[in-house]
């Protein structure tokens, strides 16, 4: 009794015949010629929908969970998943308001709290996904409660000069120090006056 084998879309060869991991059966890979990819004439909409359903069925199965460096990085929390296990090691991500390691299962309706570059997520788990996703699928996985962003500063930092302005005169660099409170008083040529 042969399986009849098939190349997946990663190359790899899977076994139709066999049954899958978690005790369901496994349908035959399509083939390219049947149907047209997710992209072909859809809308955002569409695409979001369809990248949504091709991370949910790469993610885990009923009942299991993600690790919570894992989970942050594919919802692009943080950049890099071993930059996840690092905020988690310093003590940076909570779950449900503890303090967490790396390896932490995360399942749905768990609050997680991350302080990354000076500013604190809270975001509640609404999808489980174990790959990294576009930003557009991401921000559907999870409830964002975090406070707003700080406001950028309107006007230009002291001490910055336009580009091609060239080098600064004596003067500039007098005003600039005293703008940035290194400098003495106006008129006393960058001294401090004697008292």
């Amino acid at each position: 009794m042969a399986a009849e084998r098939v190349e997946g879309e990663a190359g790899e060869r899977m076994n139709t015949d066999a049954p899958a991991r978690n005790g369901t059966e496994r349908a035959p890979a399509a083939t390219g010629a049947e149907a047209p990819g997710p992209g072909a004439d859809a809308g955002p909409d569409q695409q979001v929908a369809a990248a949504v359903a091709a991370a949910e069925a790469a993610g885990p199965q009923q009942g299991e969970t993600v690790r919570v460096d894992s989970w942050i990085w594919s919802v692009r929390l943080i950049k890099t998943r071993s930059a996840g296990a690092a905020a988690c090691k310093g003590g940076h991500v909570r779950v449900n308001g503890e303090r967490v390691k790396p390896a932490h299962s995360v399942r749905v309706g768990d609050e997680v709290r991350l302080v990354h570059e000076g500013r604190e997520r809270i975001v509640v788990v609404k999808r489980l996904i174990r790959k990294r996703v576009g930003a557009p699928v991401a921000v559907q996985c999870y409830v964002d409660n975090s406070p707003p962003p700080p406001p950028r500063e309107a006007v230009a930092p002291a001490g910055i000069r336009d580009r091609g302005a060239g080098r600064p005169t004596k003067r500039d660099r007098r005003d600039m120090e005293r703008l940035r409170g290194f400098g003495g008083e106006p008129g006393t040529g960058g001294r401090t006056p004697r008292p």
